[in-house]
């Protein structure tokens, strides 16, 4: 790939022998096309090219990582341009990389437990939960099997589902599987102001293999406080009611 040195094209005081791309060289190596990183730079997000005249420009090699960073942002994080802008800005693009890492692990190790599957016929032979409720569950998305079964976590809902039923709570006095929703919907809300808090706190204050250590740590004690929250706020509700 030919290069140019920074000396040679742009004779203003950067440092010599700084390699520097032309837009051919920084498409072939970005893997972006043209257009996208032109649209970029109108946007501010890439480091302005170094001018050698009115029509020929050269960009830092960083330039490449700093063009597949943003597309990640926008790819993985689905982020619009202006917040990647405000993010690089703000923050740098060391830590905005820290934070698609650390969100890597946490990626790698939950998908790595759930791949475990249960299959349907020893769930129904476990659980005495009826066909129509299970299926119910997965076409409103609690549930989510594949052709080889049910994840550990489908496991775990199914279990609390048999047991609410085994309790009395069943269909006869009105309690169905689109209960389910409500606590669904709650917890979304919840669980996407907890990782904005997690992302903001742990990346790139710690390597990412500790902040998912100490995630998955909390994720017990979390969830006997949720519990515990729940338990005192149902009693107050029903004593205001009284």
């Amino acid at each position: 790939m030919s290069t140019v040195e920074a000396g040679t094209a742009a004779g203003d005081g950067q440092a010599s022998g700084e390699k520097l791309l032309r837009m051919s060289e920084l498409v072939e190596a970005s893997g972006a096309p043209g257009a996208t990183i032109k649209h970029y730079l109108r946007e501010g997000l890439l480091p302005e090219p170094v001018k050698t005249s009115r029509n020929m420009a050269y960009y830092l090699p960083e330039t490449v990582d700093r063009i597949g960073l943003i597309k990640r942002l926008q790819e993985e994080r689905y982020m619009p341009l202006k917040a990647i802008r405000s993010v690089l800005d703000e923050e740098g693009p060391e830590r905005a990389r820290a934070l698609l890492e650390v969100e890597d692990r946490i990626l790698e190790r939950a998908l790595a437990r759930e791949r475990t599957r249960t299959s349907v016929a020893e769930v129904r032979r476990t659980y005495g939960v009826p066909d129509e409720v299970l299926d119910r569950l997965a076409e409103i998305e609690i549930l989510e099997p594949n052709s080889k079964g049910y994840s550990p976590s489908d496991v775990t809902i199914i279990e609390a589902i048999s047991r609410f039923r085994t309790s009395g709570y069943d269909e006869k006095i009105g309690f169905t599987v689109y209960d389910t929703l409500r606590y669904k919907r709650a917890l979304e809300a919840l669980v996407k102001e907890e990782v904005d808090v997690l992302m903001e706190r742990l990346e790139g204050e710690m390597p990412p293999d500790r902040a998912v250590e100490l995630i998955e740590a909390g994720a017990e004690p979390l969830r006997d406080l949720i519990a515990a929250i729940h338990t005192r706020l149902m009693v107050e509700e029903v004593e205001r009611r009284r």
